[in-house]
Formats: C-alpha cells, structure tokens, sequence
C-alpha cells in the first residue's frame, strides 16, 4: 500500500514537463483531481517531438493511445474519438488527438509552450541538504525567449521523453570515434526515406543499425523505395546474433500491426532485399576516399567496414538525467530507471506485453513528490506503451490528490507480443 508521507502545498501548481501523450495525461488526471497543472513544453506546440515522426504508424491501435481522463475532457468540448480498431500515424496521433485535447478550454491556459525546464530543484537547498528538505517547495527553472524564470510548485511530473537524447551508434554505450564529425551522413533514429528523406537515400546504399521497431520501419521503407529507384541497397547490422526479438510473435501477437512489422521484415531478409549483418559493433567511423562513409566494427578475428551513403542510428533512446541532478533519485545501475521499475522492464528478461502493474509506489524517488513517468521513466529499456504511461499517471495524480487507495489500485493489461523471454536468452 502506498504511504502518502505528507500534503501537497495547494497554493502552488504542479509542474508536467512535457506536453506530448503522456504529458497531457497527466494534467488531465490532476485536473480531475482538483489540483492545478502547469505543462512546461520545450516547443512550440503539443505533441512537439512526435512531429518529428509523424510519418510512422503506430502498431498500438486507437483504444491504447487514448486516455481516460483525456476522451472525457475532450468530450467535453464535444470531440469524436476516431475508429478505435485503426492504428493512427504520428502525425494523426498529433491532429486527432493532442492538439484537440491541447485546446480543450479548462487544459489550454495551463500550457506554456517554448518553455525548456532546464532543472529541478529544492528551494534554496542543494542535494546534499537532508534538515528540512521535504518543507521546501520543488523548483523547476525555466528558459524561455524572455529568459530563464525559477517556478515554485508543489510536485513535478517529468514527461519529458527521451526523443532529444538518442543512443550513440558506438558499442560501447559512448560515441564511436569519428562519429559526430559524420553528421553529415547521419539519417537520425527514424528518418522519413519515403518523404523528406528521400533524395539523401534514393538510388544510394543505407545502413540501418539497431534491433527496435523504429529499425524494423525504417528499413521497410527502404525496401519499398528501392522498388521504385533503382540502385537503392538497404543494410541491416545488429549487434547481437539473433534478430528473433525483433521479428517477433508474427500471427501471436495481439497488436496485429507490431506482429506483421517482423513477419514483413523477416520476408525481406529472407528475400535479399535487406543485406543482414549479424554481430556488428560499430568501432569507429571515418570519410571514405569516394565521399561516402566508412562504417567499422573490429573484434578478435579483425574488421568488417560498410561504406555507405548514409546511416539510420536506430539504437534507442536514454533518458536526460542533467535536469534532475539536484534532486534524490533511485535509480537502476543499468537501466537508468526507478530501481523498483527495473525488474519489471529489464528487456534481458521481458520483451512481452506481461509488464506487472505499477504506479506511483513503483515510480517514487526518494524526492519526495517527484516522478519521471512516461518513456522516460523507463530509462534505456526499449518496451514503453502509451497504455503503461497512461496508467502511472492516473495513479501518480491519485498519490498526489492524497487518494493512496486509488494511487495502490494500478490496472494494466498489455497486449502480448506473441514472443516472450523469460530466462535472459537471446530471442
């Protein structure tokens, strides 16, 4: 059973860093809760970072992508929700869905947007300060094109995501040599080869590293522009041995669209449209003489060098922990998520839609009223759906209400990938 320690100050707001799904969520849940939620966003409009991919679908169909408390604010201003059996794009998730509940009227005056939260903090106190830390409010120092602001609140929820901070495509978890001065060739986690990308990978040779479902849909949309240009070579390398996680469940998996993702990419590997490099751990990257660029892994038996046109860094994202650096955080080792989340989420053991069901217990920090939820809180593992998100926020905005019973009484059910690890083998 959660212990609520202490009453929230109500004189101050809460601060929701992030206005994207999860974001909104939350300050839906607070408002239904009766507290007063300030969304600080980074850019310029909901939804900011989903823009970026808005030509990727969705595999989790409409009824997971929307949230309880959002469709009865929306309907409140008299929204239609969309055919809850389609799977939206990004860009639709955005149209359909945040930008109406953004706008929504008791939602839209308490988002500011170009609002970059830089630090979260105890007022007046370090870290280091234990007497009397949990009587000072939590602080959030914000810049905007006016400046930077510190903004008192009763409790912070970070939903700020983990977009901005992609992983290197190094091995060793650091930058490989030579990689940020290869820029120039970098596609990014998921560029859109199909539209804005186009002309960087038509007719040219790509190379697509990492083993998550962004790799696998960049590399189908490799596939279907080489149909139509020729002289398009898509490959594929991964670090491990197996890209059986990543094909996945196929017809087992009960979101259709995530299983015909590796059923799909499986039969274009099988095909040859896809070159497939097994064991590749990127050791440095460099120029090459014609202007392309040289793409290295070394181990004991010597080097393996792709050159290519260009490179999609499709290897997962981590958490910016710079802004929490003057608070108390519990964080796993490995995972850079709450400890208590770690054995939950550990992609070693889980790589199914069995997540066990948490909530603010699962989520705290030794901060007392500060939660990261949302991608974010799961640090480097790679397994998030807006449904667990949705669900750590009603129960996080319950902990904060003071409602413990409600905050204890977390219900999750995921849809199963059809592929389950359960003793830490490769899949």
């Amino acid at each position: 059973m959660l212990v609520v320690i202490s009453l929230l100050d109500d004189s101050l707001p809460v601060a929701v860093i992030g206005a994207g799904p999860v974001g909104l969520a939350a300050a839906a849940h607070l408002l239904e809760r009766g507290k007063r939620p300030l969304v600080l966003e980074a850019g310029p409009a909901a939804g900011a970072s989903i823009r970026e991919w808005g030509h990727v679908s969705l595999f989790s169909p409409w009824r997971y992508d929307i949230d309880a408390a959002a469709r009865r604010l929306l309907e409140e201003s008299g929204w239609t929700e969309p055919d809850l059996d389609r799977s939206p794009t990004g860009a639709e998730l955005v149209r359909e869905y945040l930008e109406p509940l953004a706008a929504t009227p008791r939602l839209a005056p308490r988002i500011r947007y170009g609002a970059r939260v830089t630090a979260v903090m105890r007022e007046g106190v370090d870290k280091t300060r234990t007497l009397g830390r949990e009587r000072r409010p939590l602080v959030v120092r914000v810049e905007t094109e006016s400046g930077v602001s510190d903004v008192r609140v009763a409790a912070v929820i970070d939903a700020s995501g983990t977009w901005t901070t992609p992983n290197p495509i190094g091995a060793s978890g650091l930058a490989a040599p030579g990689e940020a001065e290869a820029a120039p060739w970098m596609l990014g986690p998921l560029p859109d080869v199909l539209g804005a990308d186009r002309a960087r990978v038509a007719g040219r040779t790509t190379l697509v590293i990492g083993m998550g479902h962004s790799a696998a849909n960049t590399l189908l949309s490799l596939v279907e522009l080489a149909r139509d240009e020729p002289g398009t070579e898509v490959i594929w390398a991964i670090r491990g041995r197996s890209a059986r996680r990543l094909f996945g469940g196929e017809d087992a998996d009960e979101l259709p669209e995530r299983g015909a993702l590796g059923t799909r990419l499986r039969e274009a590997v099988d095909a040859g449209l896809v070159r497939f490099e097994r064991a590749f751990e990127v050791s440095r990257v460099e120029p090459a003489d014609d202007g392309r660029l040289d793409v290295i892994a070394a181990d004991e038996t010597g080097e393996r060098r792709l050159t290519v046109d260009a490179v999609a860094g499709a290897t997962g994202f981590r958490p910016d922990l710079d802004m929490l650096r003057e608070v108390r955080l519990e964080l796993d080792a490995a995972l850079e998520c709450p400890v208590r989340l770690a054995p939950l989420i550990d992609p070693t053991i889980h790589s199914c839609g069995t997540v066990e069901p948490h909530g603010a217990e699962v989520l705290s920090h030794p901060e007392e009223w500060l939660y990261v939820v949302g991608m974010k809180s799961y640090g480097r593992a790679p397994t998030f759906l807006l449904a667990t998100g949705y669900e750590q926020v009603r129960s996080v905005a319950a902990a904060i209400a003071g409602d413990s019973t409600a905050a204890a009484r977390v219900e999750l059910l995921l849809p199963a990938t059809g592929v389950c690890c359960t003793d830490g083998g490769a899949c």
